[in-house]
C-alpha cells in the first residue's frame, strides 16, 4: 500500500469517526482503498486504537498508587499518584471521543510517574459510565450536552484546587475540551495542553486567561480548519499561547494504540514540552 492511499483510509477513517460519515458508505470506500472486505478490515483494525495494546507504564507500577474517586458532582475518575506522595501539582488528562479507556489510563500514570496527581475523569458518568464497545462511546459522546459537560469541568478544577494549582492535557475530544475550559474557568486553569482538539469561536479568545499550549499534528487538516484562527485569535489579543506543528503526523500520532496513526518522533517530542509547560506552569 502507497503513502497515498494510507492517508487516504486515515483520512476516511477520521471522516467516520468524528464527521459522522454513515458506516455503509465508510466500509464501502474502504473496501475500494483496500481492494477486499478482508484488506480493509486489517486496514481498519491497523488505523484504530487497539484496546489489547500493551501499556507503556503497567497497570500495577510500582513507584504508583491508583483508585478511582468520585466528585463531588457526581463524576467518577481514575487517579494515578506517585507513591512517594511528594506531588507537584494535580491534571485533568481528558479523554478522547471513545470515553475513558485503557490507553487513557495509561497516559494518567505516564503523568503520574512526572510528579502529578493525574484525574481522568469519565465524561459519560453521567450516563453509568464509558461502556465497553468504542462505538457506543463514541456515540454517546457525540450526545453530550458540552456547556454541562465543561461547567462539570469547572467545578472539578475547584475541588481539585484545593491541594493546590491544577493543569488540564487533553486529546481529540480532550484536547477541544481543553481549548473550552480555558473559556470558561477564568482563570482557574493553571496549565492547559491541547493535543489535536478543534478550537472555540475565534471571538472567545478574549476570555481565556490560562496558558496554553497547543500541540498541531501537521496532516490534521480538519482541526487546522479552527485551529488556526484560534491560535491567531489568542496571539493578536496578547494570550499566552505556544503553538507547535508536527508535520507528517497524524491526528492522534500521541495513541500508541493505533498502529497506523501513533508517530513516536512526534509523540516523543511533544510529551517531553507538555512536561517542560507544566513544570513552568504548575511549580
Amino acid at each position: 500500500m502507497t503513502d497515498k492511499t494510507r492517508q487516504e483510509a486515515i483520512d476516511l477513517y477520521d471522516r467516520f469517526t468524528h464527521e459522522g460519515l454513515p458506516r455503509r458508505e465508510f466500509m464501502s470506500r474502504m473496501v475500494a482503498i483496500a481492494g477486499s472486505v478482508a484488506a480493509a478490515e486489517a486496514l481498519i483494525g491497523s488505523i484504530a486504537a487497539s484496546p489489547a495494546a500493551a501499556a507503556i507504564v503497567p497497570a500495577d507500577e510500582k513507584r504508583l498508587t491508583t483508585r478511582t474517586m468520585t466528585f463531588a458532582i457526581g463524576y467518577k475518575a481514575y487517579v494515578a499518584e506517585p507513591r512517594s506522595r511528594s506531588l507537584k501539582a494535580s491534571v485533568l488528562v481528558i479523554h478522547e471521543n471513545r470515553g475513558l479507556n485503557e490507553h487513557i489510563r495509561d497516559v494518567s500514570r505516564r503523568m503520574a510517574l512526572a510528579g502529578y496527581r493525574a484525574v481522568a475523569p469519565d465524561f459519560l458518568s453521567p450516563s453509568g459510565g464509558t461502556p465497553a464497545n468504542e462505538d457506543a462511546a463514541r456515540e454517546a459522546i457525540g450526545k453530550l450536552d458540552l456547556a454541562a459537560a465543561t461547567q462539570a469541568g469547572v467545578q472539578m478544577l475547584d475541588e481539585l484546587a484545593r491541594a493546590g494549582k491544577v493543569g488540564a492535557v487533553g486529546f481529540c475530544w480532550g484536547g477541544a475540551y481543553v481549548n473550552r475550559l480555558a473559556v470558561a474557568s477564568g482563570g482557574k486553569l493553571d496549565a492547559g495542553v491541547v493535543y489535536y482538539g478543534t478550537a472555540p469561536n475565534p471571538a472567545e479568545a478574549e476570555r481565556v486567561a490560562t496558558p496554553l499550549l497547543i500541540h498541531h499534528a501537521g496532516l490534521d487538516d480538519r482541526v487546522a480548519q479552527t485551529l488556526y484562527p484560534w491560535v491567531t485569535a489568542l496571539r493578536a489579543a496578547n494570550k499566552p499561547v505556544t503553538f507547535h506543528v508536527y508535520e507528517g503526523a497524524n491526528h492522534a500520532f500521541n495513541n500508541d494504540t493505533s498502529a497506523e496513526r501513533y508517530n513516536k518522533p512526534a509523540a516523543d517530542q511533544a510529551w517531553k514540552r507538555t512536561l517542560a509547560f507544566f513544570g513552568k506552569h504548575l511549580r
